[in-house]
Parts: C-alpha cells; sequence; structure tokens
C-alpha cells in the first residue's frame, strides 16, 4: 500500500510517498521562508499563492523520484487542520481532486497529529505509551499518548507558543525571519547568567505554558541596556535558557503524573540544540527515554502526513467523499478514533 501525502497547513509545502513495506519513498519540500524574510513573519495570502506554484511540481517530483505513476498510489492525505484558511484549501483541493481522478480514498489528517507521530519515522520509534512535547511556531503542547489516535493533552500555551516567543524575540534583537535558528546562533556566544528571566508557571501546579510575559521581560531588559552584539548575546542565551528550563520542568511534570517513562520531542523547536542536549542528560539521569526526528522532519512536511494517512487507510476507519473541508481550529481531541 502506498500513500502520497500533502502537507500546507503554513508556509512549507510537503509532498511525500509512503509505502507500507518499504517505507519513505520519496520526501520533497518546499519552504518559503525567503518569500516571509521580507515582511518578518507569514504572509497568509501570499503563503497561498505561492503552494499553487509549487503544489504540481513537487507531486511531480515526488512520483517520479519514487519511480511510480498515479495508479500506483492507494490513498491521498493531506493536511485539513489547524493552520491557515487558504493554506490548507490548496493541499485539500489538490488532494481530493487528485484522489478522486485516481479513485482511491481521501484523508483528512490532522497537523499535529502528524507531529506527534513523526518519530514513527525512525530506526528506533517509541511505543505506546508516551508523552509528547510538540513544540513548533503555532502551538506548545504537553500530550499523554497511549496508542494511536488515543490522545489526551494535558497543557499547552495560554498565549504565545514557544516557536511565536522565539521569532517575535528573535525580532526585538533586530535578527531576521525565521528567528528562532538565528536567535539559537548568537546565544552560542552568551554570556551564562549575564541576565536571569524567569521560568513562566513552573511555580505552580499544571502542565499549561505561557511565553508571552518572557517575551515582555526582554523587551524591558533590551531597553534598559547598550545595543552592543554583546549584550544581544548574553540577553539571547537568557532567554533560550529560560524556554529550555521551562520546556523541561514541565515535561518532568508530566511524566510524573502519568507514570510514563518514554517522552517524544516533536516539532520545530524540537531541533534546537540545547533543548534535545538538555532534555537527553535529564532522562538518562531519570532512567527514562526520549525520542526525537531528524531536522529534515522537525519542521512541516509530507512525509508525516504520508504516513499518518497509512495509519488510517489501515484502520479502515475512513469516511471519504467528494466533499472538500478543512479545519483552522481543529482540536487534536476532536479526532476520530483509530
Amino acid at each position: 500500500m502506498r500513500v502520497l501525502g500533502i502537507e500546507t497547513s503554513c508556509d512549507d509545502t510537503g509532498i511525500a510517498i509512503y509505502d507500507s513495506v518499504l517505507g519513505l519513498l520519496s520526501n520533497q519540500l518546499y519552504s518559503q521562508a525567503q518569500l516571509h524574510s521580507h515582511y518578518g513573519g507569514v504572509v497568509p495570502e501570499l503563503a497561498s499563492r505561492d503552494h499553487m506554484r509549487k503544489i504540481v511540481p513537487l507531486i511531480q517530483a515526488a512520483l517520479q523520484e519514487s519511480g511510480l505513476k498515479g495508479n500506483d498510489i492507494n490513498a491521498v492525505a493531506y493536511t485539513a487542520g489547524p493552520g491557515l484558511i487558504g493554506s490548507l484549501l490548496v493541499g485539500a483541493c489538490i488532494g481530493c481532486s487528485l484522489a478522486f481522478s485516481w479513485n482511491v480514498p481521501s484523508i483528512a489528517i490532522h497537523h499535529m497529529e502528524g507531529h506527534l507521530l513523526s518519530p514513527m519515522l525512525e530506526d528506533n520509534p517509541p511505543v505506546f505509551p508516551f508523552i509528547a512535547l510538540l513544540v513548533s511556531g503555532g502551538h506548545t503542547q504537553l500530550i499523554s499518548a497511549t496508542d494511536f489516535g488515543k490522545y489526551t493533552v494535558l497543557g499547552q500555551s495560554l498565549d504565545d507558543s514557544a516557536g511565536e516567543a522565539f521569532d517575535k524575540t528573535a525580532k526585538l534583537l533586530g535578527l531576521g525571519y525565521p528567528g528562532g535558528p538565528m536567535l539559537s546562533d548568537i546565544a552560542k556566544c552568551g554570556v551564562k547568567n549575564r541576565f536571569i528571566f524567569p521560568r513562566p508557571m513552573t511555580n505552580r501546579p499544571g502542565l499549561d505554558f505561557s511565553f508571552s510575559g518572557l517575551k515582555t521581560c526582554v523587551a524591558r531588559t533590551i531597553g534598559k541596556n547598550d545595543n552592543s552584539r554583546q549584550t544581544y548575546a548574553d540577553i539571547a542565551r537568557a532567554f533560550e535558557d529560560a524556554v529550555v528550563d521551562t520546556l523541561l520542568i514541565k515535561c518532568c511534570r508530566a511524566l510524573d503524573q502519568t507514570g510514563f517513562k518514554r517522552l517524544v520531542i516533536a516539532g520545530g523547536v524540537s531541533a534546537n540544540q540545547k533543548l534535545r542536549s538538555k532534555i537527553t542528560k535529564t532522562m538518562n539521569q531519570r532512567g527514562e527515554q526520549v525520542f526525537y526526528v531528524r531536522p529534515e522532519f522537525c519542521t512541516d512536511n509530507g512525509a508525516m502526513i504520508a504516513y499518518v494517512g497509512m495509519i488510517r487507510l489501515n484502520s479502515k476507519r475512513i469516511s471519504s467523499n467528494l466533499s472538500i473541508t478543512v479545519y483552522p481550529k481543529w482540536l487534536l481531541s476532536d479526532l476520530p478514533p483509530i
């Protein structure tokens, strides 16, 4: 069985083909980062237009890379939400149209389930149950995963996600877009503990997050100090340390509350090397396991959508019709069971 996966939830166009026996056959990705860098953030209308420009050539490239034709595909999976409605509609329309023309099922996929299950693409995948920390530009969530399709949100950001906080703080420091990786680069030159920022919501019970106050604290610190390169590096390090510590504290708390021994880290921010290093060290000390995906699967990609599409296709619990529907605010708790 082979599934074509389409990911267009925001500003990355991802196309992949997953085979139930051979695994990932093709993975094509186009990033719009350069386009949106001129505006300091994603412009929804430009994003949807660029998806329209690139999606068909990427599908053709994926088929060519895998040596397949349309009649070799058994299902088409596409991201139906959450995300930008215009971008989602591009992928949904193309996905449903291809499925109709090839006479195969079309499968609407939840973007965050894709991230949650992306470590299953690796050679050493996690087994259920596990805690998943999903950290991306749009989401920061702690999820209890007990089986495919059985997820419980334990905590989430009440305002800015970790990824948003990274990008907005990078903008305060005069860095480009996307700012997260740039902030982490200059943080490597920062002096430890010159500035110390709060670890938000760690001094109270619960597993929710809040990063907007941390960003405000950074803005005030910038205003009170010189704008030298070293000062900015010191601020970047203090900010990154605060975010990493906050995420780590909440992960340990979730593991303690559930008694689970496995932790999955996924989403764009999971590529952060300091986060990986600190969580790995802590999990080793606690005698627990942590699972990541390779960097190219941390950001939005078609491979994770194709994989989840295969899982849902094999479950036989899919409903495919001619309607094209997307869910920009789709909750993980609203997912149909597998």
